[in-house]
């Protein structure tokens, strides 16, 4: 529907009230007579001002929203702040504050429905929903806040998750005064999303129903819609037509604003290829648009808010601030594992980018498949049905953490499914897209529904997993004669090794959708081979690297102060070790006593060896000896027992070889007036040692300070400042490099780059030693441990040797599981115990027990299952190897 039609219809129900449409739009209804005003305090940031107040709709809505601003006063651009689907403005208070630190002025709103609005959900309806954008708008125009392009027009940008990001490119398409968007893991087509292939996703369309209150919370048509097409199982014109005219799909010829696409790869509400879609068409109406597929998505994995949110703030950054120095970034960027985490199966995230964005089908090869062609059922009422996504189980300890783990849980019930196998692939092929088969289909039935997968196996065969637990569902009409379909398979982003097969599955059945009840039995038969795409343009990239507040490397003045030292007491070092030449630590029997102390040790008989490529977590409790360790093996102290070797050679004040070793300590500082560059050149040149064995461009390459090395440091932002004392932390590229607490002081985002930029460090081969305090931390950053307690070494050796076995789960719940409950699970095959936890299930597998097994036995059971983990984590291992002494 035209949206000035809806503007002029708002406009006559008011009549002469309140003056017109505009005059409701900006009449504001103020709690507590003036608004409700709170100061958000930070130590280090301009002060945060909250104003809480309701709009009100001539409807009789009441729209609840909170307006942030920071700093100096002053007019400064607009962001409008969508939440997620049943949640509400408080959702987005964090980013709002961060924002309005970062020089905007932020509105949020809970939408109808949520929060402390009232109405009915209206799943973004033109006439609600997107007309509140419109109100809200109007209403920052007159905000002396606010920067103006013109009278009644404020400079604006929009951003959101899923309903939230639906919201925003609704808005572009609506109302002209949008500025930018940035809108993440959120749809395009809402029909196409809920009933793809003209199947109906009952479970996600379940959830929506299930989060928003249930039906009667929603305007009546959706309702009458959902209660409809739920108990038919067949979703219907009129059901396609309602969910279109609520999609940006609807307005896509519209929306012609800078955008910025952040899509899930873990998603089976809105997968990648509604992001597809939406840069298609936004790119024909001539707005620039960037891509961005991050590692999770509405079916868990990880979110990378924060990653995210700096993309964010600098796209608004260049297109409402109009800063040309803002870096937004490759034209398309998604994370890639690079391994799996040896303590709690987290993917390790690292980034690839190309300068334009591939879509989906780009660079296709052919990959033969071989079957004969195959019969099976679609059984009666489509049960058993096979698995594949589970809408709730998400986040960290969800299917798509199994996955990672290489644990196949998508589940295909024997003569319910065809399958058509590859070769081994020769070398490793990067899927980037959606690959495409042609197959013909016959039924017995009118219609059938089939369920594409396309499995990475392993080379025994037996193991396969399926990539972020995604499928096609498609219908397929008039089935009796014979269809031929193309089947487009779930856009990836995934990487099949070298020697393993792809395995194509077309499966009757999945407990996510809606099959149809009465039984039919399939004929199937590949008319293709497999085309595969692999985005050549897409390279790898350096992660995201690190953001740190106050680390400075200073190896040069370990070197020189170990050279003051020997100045003043040279000691025989002794002969080099041949054998240990190519180790980069062996400490022998290290013994220090305290300052006038015969028998008090801070360090006692410590053995531990290093190796290339180790990133090593150096633990233990406050007094565990950890820093004196470090102050040994920097030649800072001497031991007075025992020996440390580094690459063969003994270590004393002022030894050769620490030349080779690297530092990170408190207190960065650069001259302001110079370039990132010439600080870097001016701080080598000081070391003494010649320019051509600083490694400069190296060390840039894994710090990526990019184009800003050519800026003076005073333009920095604080993020590239510490981006520039990695680079200068690592000139020489040490061969081994020593963090004592490297995190200290520091917030979230900068931890996760700082172990980034860790792991790949030593992923060249060089290794690298950390304390840390933080478990959580160095359970995902380290490959090996070394627990110490008062002094002692207490256990040393890899992460999962430490932290132990996967065979005990976590079961979470929805609610408290009865004990009958609890005691059936105990007795399902493979499964050796099950106890009730306050979270939900403490299950211990057997010899024979798997996670995919559990997971298809607690569904059959109906257990209320929200997540599924590995239980043991490097928490309990450490307080149970030192006692709970820290």
């Amino acid at each position: 529907m035209n949206f000035r039609r809806i503007r002029s219809r708002i406009s006559q129900r008011e009549g002469g009230v309140l003056g017109g449409w505009r005059a409701v739009a900006v009449a504001v209804v103020v709690l507590a007579g003036a608004g409700t005003w709170t100061a958000v305090a930070s130590d280090d940031a301009p002060q945060v001002r909250r104003a809480d107040r309701v709009m009100a709709t001539d409807d009789g809505v009441r729209i609840d929203t909170s307006f942030f601003t920071a700093g100096p006063e002053g007019r400064r651009p607009a962001v409008l702040l969508g939440h997620g689907f049943g949640g509400s403005k408080e959702d987005v208070r964090a980013q709002a504050e961060d924002l309005a630190r970062d020089g905007y002025a932020v509105l949020t709103w809970s939408a109808r429905g949520f929060g402390k609005s009232t109405g009915k959900i209206g799943l973004n309806d033109p006439e609600g929903e997107v007309a509140d954008v419109s109100r809200l708008v109007d209403w920052l125009a007159t905000r002396p806040e606010v920067r103006l392009d013109k009278t009644g027009d404020p400079r604006v940008g929009m951003a959101g998750n899923s309903y939230g990001g639906a919201i925003a490119l609704l808005g572009a398409g609506y109302d002209d005064r949008i500025d930018a968007v940035a809108p993440a893991i959120t749809y395009f087509d809402l029909a196409e999303a809920l009933f793809p292939g003209g199947v109906f996703k009952k479970l996600w369309a379940g959830a929506f129903v299930t989060s928003g209150g249930g039906c009667a919370r929603f305007e009546p048509e959706l309702c009458a819609m959902y209660e409809r097409v739920a108990e038919s199982g067949v979703p219907d014109a009129q059901a396609r037509t309602l969910l279109e005219a609520r999609s940006p799909a609807a307005v896509a010829d519209r929306i012609d604003v800078p955008t910025l696409l952040m899509q899930g790869q873990t998603d089976s509400l809105f997968p990648l290829g509604q992001a597809d879609a939406a840069a298609r068409a936004i790119r024909a109406n001539g707005a620039p648009v960037t891509v961005d597929w991050l590692a999770g998505g509405h079916d868990g994995g990880d979110p990378e808010t924060d990653r995210l949110h700096a993309r964010v703030r600098a796209w608004f950054d260049r297109h409402l601030k109009d800063d040309e120095s803002a870096d937004t970034g490759p034209a398309f960027r998604v994370t890639r594992t690079g391994g799996v985490d040896s303590t709690d199966g987290q993917a390790q995230l690292r980034g690839a980018s190309a300068d334009a964005y591939p879509g989906l089908h780009s660079g296709e090869r052919s990959v033969r498949l071989t079957g004969r062609e195959q019969r099976f059922a679609n059984p009666a009422g489509a049960n058993p049905p096979a698995v594949s996504a589970l809408p709730g189980i998400g986040g960290s300890g969800g299917l798509s953490q199994l996955s990672s783990l290489g644990i196949g849980v998508s589940l295909d019930f024997p003569g319910q499914h065809a399958r058509f196998e590859s070769a081994p692939v020769t070398h490793d092929l990067h899927i980037t897209g959606s690959p495409t088969v042609t197959a013909r289909v016959r039924s017995t039935s009118d219609d059938a529904v089939l369920f594409a997968k396309l499995y990475d196996v392993g080379p025994d065969g037996r193991q396969q997993v399926l990539p972020s637990q995604l499928v096609t569902p498609l219908r397929v009409e008039d089935a009796r004669a014979g269809q031929d379909v193309q089947l487009t398979l779930p856009a990836v982003d995934h990487e099949i090794r070298k020697g393993h097969r792809l395995r194509l599955v077309l499966a009757s059945t999945d407990l996510a959708y809606a099959s149809p009840a009465a039984p039919a039995t399939y004929t199937v038969s590949l008319r293709s081979d497999l085309t595969v795409p692999t985005a050549p343009g897409v390279t790898t990239a350096a992660a995201p690297l690190p953001a740190w507040v106050v680390w400075l490397p200073v190896a040069g003045a370990v070197t020189a102060l170990s050279l003051l030292l020997t100045a003043r007491r040279r000691t025989t070092a002794p002969a080099p070790d041949p054998d240990l030449a190519d180790v980069p630590l062996q400490i022998t029997g290290l013994s220090k006593r305290y300052a006038r102390s015969a028998d008090r040790y801070a360090v006692r008989d410590l053995s531990f060896r290093v190796e290339k490529g180790q990133v090593l977590g150096l633990l233990g409790p406050n007094g565990a000896g950890k820093t004196t360790t470090l102050r040994m093996l920097m030649g800072l102290i001497k031991p007075d027992d025992g020996e440390i070797r580094v690459f063969g050679h003994a270590v004393r004040p002022g030894a050769p070889v620490l030349s080779r070793v690297g530092a990170f300590v408190e207190g960065a500082g650069f001259l302001p007036h110079l370039s990132g560059r010439e600080n870097l050149e001016l701080y080598w040149a000081a070391t003494g040692r010649p320019p051509e064995d600083a490694h400069l461009d190296e060390a840039l390459e894994i710090a990526g300070l990019g184009d800003a090395l050519a800026r003076a440091v005073r333009t920095y932002s604080q993020g590239m400042r510490q981006r520039l004392a990695i680079a200068q932390a690592m000139l020489g590229l040490p061969d081994l490099l020593i963090l004592d607490e490297p995190t200290n002081g520091l917030d979230p985002p900068q931890i996760r780059e700082m172990r980034e930029v860790m792991i790949r460090y030593a992923a060249a081969g060089r290794t690298v030693i950390v304390s840390s305090h933080l478990l959580a931390e160095v359970e995902q950053s380290c490959t090996h441990l070394v627990v110490m307690d008062r002094g002692r070494l207490v256990q040393a050796g890899p992460v999962h040797d430490i932290v132990g076995s996967g065979d005990t789960l976590l079961v979470g719940t929805v609610t408290p599981v009865e004990e009958p409950l609890a005691e059936k699970v105990a007795a399902l095959p493979g499964v050796e115990s099950a106890v009730r936890t306050d979270e939900g299930l403490l299950v211990r597998l057997g010899a024979v027990g798997t996670a995919p097994g559990l997971i298809a036995e607690l569904v059959r059971l109906e257990v209320p299952v929200t997540s599924v983990g590995p239980h043991r984590r490097l928490e309990d291992a450490f307080l149970t190897l030192i006692g709970g002494s820290a």
